[in-house]
């Protein structure tokens, strides 16, 4: 593992002194408050190794990286049938976009634009209270990173409910057309608790493994999502995790992956690792700037694009 080791050192150190950071998330206040200076990288390892460099042990809110774990659950819950509410296929555009849910009759086009999540965080509420289905998903969440000291940043979900007009005009749209069941409000405090969770790049990492692992936890054995649903996840990650922005990524780096406006980014290798990268600063279309560029010089110099070396 020294040249792994080696590789990320190099990346943290060509970060660190990146002149072009891109811009930190402005629309929710907590977010503009973090120092965009900083940058984490994590690497987890079936054998249960987590290689690190930069700031990979600062904690940061996952905010859409989230997704992948509710649609987990959800799938858990619902299997095939959740897909009935939620498609499958790339936005193409924004991912608070309420134009493609119009035309598409409130049915949104994949769980990884904020109208496909808000619509699994429904499905993640029924027979639940929304405290109870924000528990269960923190509950999830440690125990895919078998870490119990994952928490929510309360001050970011409370600025994200404050200035979430544009994710309640969704939520309420969805609801008119019957894609929601639950009352908004109900449905919106799961979805904003979810992205306010905080984690490091080193937890992170750790709790994507199973998607590196045939849906299995290969520190425990235990199957946590089927083997195909695993890769069906993958699937979904390299087709539409990074918004309008995800053939670039596929293009530039080649794996699946999860963005969120927190600057974070979870990139699975299967068979392989797990990666998480963490850097404040958002291009154009919000995933980070400095972390899509780690991620693509890392999967350069390892070889683990899945379209091959």
């Amino acid at each position: 593992m020294t040249k792994l080791q080696d590789v990320l050192d190099e990346i943290a150190g060509e970060a660190a002194g990146a002149s072009d950071r891109g811009v930190v998330a402005h629309y929710i206040p907590e977010l503009a408050k973090v120092d965009p200076n900083q940058f984490g990288i994590a690497v987890a390892l079936p054998d249960g190794e987590v290689l690190t460099a930069g700031d990979a042990a600062t904690p940061f809110s996952i905010q859409s990286v989230s997704k992948v774990f509710t649609l987990s659950l959800a799938l858990g819950k619902l299997g095939d049938s959740l897909w009935a509410r939620v498609g499958r296929e790339p936005s193409g555009n924004a991912f608070n976009s309420i134009v493609q849910l119009e035309q598409e009759k409130g049915r949104p086009r994949n769980p990884f634009i904020n109208a496909g999540a808000i619509a699994v965080a429904d499905l993640i509420l029924s027979g639940h209270q929304p405290r109870e289905a924000i528990g269960e998903i923190v509950r999830f969440i440690r125990y895919l990173a078998d870490d119990d000291t994952i928490r929510i940043d309360e001050r970011v979900a409370r600025s994200e409910t404050e200035h979430g007009d544009r994710n309640a005009s969704l939520a309420h749209f969805m609801r008119a057309f019957g894609s929601i069941e639950h009352p908004v409000d109900h449905v919106l405090g799961v979805y904003f608790h979810q992205c306010a969770i905080a984690m490091t790049c080193h937890q992170l990492a750790r709790a994507g493994l199973y998607l590196a692992s045939q849906g299995q936890n290969p520190l425990t054995g235990a199957q946590v999502v089927p083997a195909q649903r695993a890769r069906r996840i993958n699937a979904i990650m390299l087709m539409c995790g990074h918004y309008d922005g995800s053939g670039e990524f596929a293009y530039r780096v080649g794996l699946p992956g999860k963005s969120g406006v927190g600057g974070g980014i979870l990139a699975i290798a299967p068979g392989i690792a797990s990666i998480a990268v963490w850097s404040p600063g958002l291009d154009l279309v919000g995933n980070s700037k400095l972390g899509t560029a780690a991620l693509e010089q890392l999967t350069r110099q390892m070889g683990w694009s899945v379209f091959g070396a």
